[in-house]
C-alpha cells in the first residue's frame, strides 16, 4: 500500500526510525542493519515499506532497497514468522550472508535471531531455498565460519565479541586467508 517514503529523517531509536513527509512524521521499524546505514538525523532519506496491518494496529517496516523488502516480505510469509522475527533475522548478517546461509542450508546463522529456534531456522531453509539465488554462496558461508572462528580468537585475547565482530566486518573481503584476516582485524583493532 506504502510503497516508500521520501523525506527527512527526524529520529533514529533502538528499532526504529521517523521520517517526516509533507509534515506528517512516519514511525518507520527497521533492522539493526538499516538504521546503521540511515544518515545522520536531518538528512533527506528514501526507503522502502512494508505496511503490516493487524487487527489492532497498523505498523510500517523500512528498508533501504527493494532487495531487502523483498527478502523481509518472503520471510514473513513463512508460518511461524512475523514483523518483528523477521526484522531479526534480517538484523543478524548482511543480505548477501543470510542469502548464502540459506541457500546452502546452514541454519546456525539464522538461530541468532532473537525468538528462531532450530526448527523456525530449518523452515525458512526449506521454504526459501528454492526461490533465492546467492553467487558464491558456498565461499561466503566458509568465509563466515572462518569470521566466527576469528571473533572467538579474538575474544580470547581480551577484545569484546562486539569489538571483534566490527574489526572483522571491516576486513575487506579480498583478505581470503584466515592468518591474513586475523593480522588486518588486530591492525583495525589498534587503531
Amino acid at each position: 500500500m506504502i510503497y516508500s517514503l521520501k523525506g527527512k529523517l527526524i529520529a533514529k531509536r533502538e528499532n526504529f526510525f521517523v521520517v517526516e513527509v509533507g509534515g506528517v512524521a512516519f514511525k518507520v521499524f527497521s533492522s539493526a542493519n538499516v538504521l546503521k546505514s540511515l544518515q545522520q538525523i536531518g538528512a533527506e532519506v528514501n526507503v522502502f515499506t512494508y505496511l503490516h496491518v493487524r487487527e489492532d494496529a497498523l505498523e510500517l517496516f523500512g528498508f533501504l532497497n527493494p532487495d531487502e523488502l523483498r527478502m523481509f516480505e518472503l520471510l514473513n510469509s513463512i508460518s511461524g514468522i512475523g514483523p518483528k522475527s523477521a526484522l531479526g533475522i534480517l538484523s543478524v548478517d548482511k543480505m548477501e550472508n543470510l542469502k548464502a546461509a540459506i541457500v546452502e542450508g546452514r541454519p546456525e546463522l539464522l538461530t541468532k535471531a532473537s525468538g528462531v529456534g532450530q526448527k523456525t531456522a530449518e523452515r525458512v531453509i526449506l521454504e526459501l531455498r528454492g526461490k533465492l539465488k546467492q553467487e558464491g554462496a558456498k565461499e561466503l558461508v566458509g568465509m563466515m565460519e572462518s569470521d566466527g572462528d576469528i571473533v572467538e580468537a579474538l575474544a580470547g585475547l581480551g577484545y569484546t565479541k562486539n569489538q571483534a565482530k566490527q574489526a572483522v566486518s571491516k576486513v575487506g573481503a579480498k583478505i581470503t586467508k584466515t592468518e591474513d584476516r586475523i593480522k588486518e582485524a588486530l591492525k583495525i583493532l589498534k587503531q
